[in-house]
């Protein structure tokens, strides 16, 4: 199926591996020109370069931190540079730290506020006036499935995700005359560095081993597996592109069957 998005402009955050590579990579094959970026330098050249002799295509990169407003602000004005007007944006950005209410301070928030929310809000006011010009624009954010079902141990996230979501169903409403679409994707279980991550703390309290941890983990889901990369990135390009013109507003679960809420 033709999506027809070739030779649009993505900026895909966070893609140096997980999630955002394969959705970069992916975005790649129906012949978007890419920007990606991550905190890890080394990686994110090796990101860039895979996926320019895999697809053909203009592939900009950085080394940043999206907490970093200003580093955020310049890495779209090289990849408009690089690239042209930014047609398509994913948010993305690894998640704060696991725990309890007890477990973090007044920095600890403001921290995974600055991670999740800002960096979000940042990559949107600097690509919006290329979509607004051009009245055509999509917008994914990638958060968790616990904005719909909040997830045991993970109080930041699930405090700081759902303002996300918050703000993304309004500028839907604000832009979508405009043909610029505002949508957000939900991970359950899936394959990266995240999961192992939190299987890791788990496991360590409750004396298995990681894989052990992540084989109960993977029960939950009605799959009864844990996802590929390949699979969420799939359903975001879809989001990303023509196909999807009638689909804003909206949080699509990418889970396995994870979340039991209706």
């Amino acid at each position: 199926m033709d999506l027809g998005i070739r030779d649009r402009t993505a900026l895909v955050a966070a893609s140096s591996g997980g999630m955002g590579r394969a959705i970069a990579n992916a975005l790649a094959a129906e012949g978007c020109k890419i920007a990606v970026c991550s905190r890890d330098a080394g990686r994110i050249a090796t990101a860039a370069e895979d996926i320019r002799n895999a697809h053909g295509v203009e592939v900009y990169h950085a080394a940043v931190d999206v907490s970093d407003l200003d580093a955020v602000e310049t890495f779209v004005a090289g990849a408009r540079a690089a690239l042209g007007p930014i047609d398509i944006l994913v948010t993305n950005a690894g998640g704060p730290p696991a725990g309890k209410f007890d477990d973090f301070d007044a920095g600890d928030w403001r921290r995974a506020f600055d991670l999740n929310f800002m960096s979000a809000w940042a990559m949107i006011r600097a690509v919006l006036p290329d979509m607004r010009k051009q009245r055509w624009g999509r917008v994914v954010t990638l958060t968790s499935t616990s904005v719909r079902q909040p997830i045991d141990g993970l109080i930041l996230s699930n405090g700081v995700r759902a303002a996300v979501i918050g703000m993304l169903k309004t500028l839907s409403s604000e832009f979508g005359a405009e043909n610029i679409l505002f949508n957000n994707v939900g991970p359950g279980l899936i394959a990266t560095d995240r999961l192992r991550g939190i299987a890791r703390k788990r496991a360590a309290a409750a004396g298995v081993s990681e894989d052990e941890m992540i084989a109960k983990l993977a029960q939950g889901p009605a799959l009864k597996r844990v996802g590929r990369p390949e699979e969420f990135a799939a359903v975001v390009v879809f989001l990303c592109s023509e196909k999807a013109s009638y689909v804003t507003g909206t949080s699509l679960m990418v889970d396995g069957g994870l979340v039991k809420a209706v």
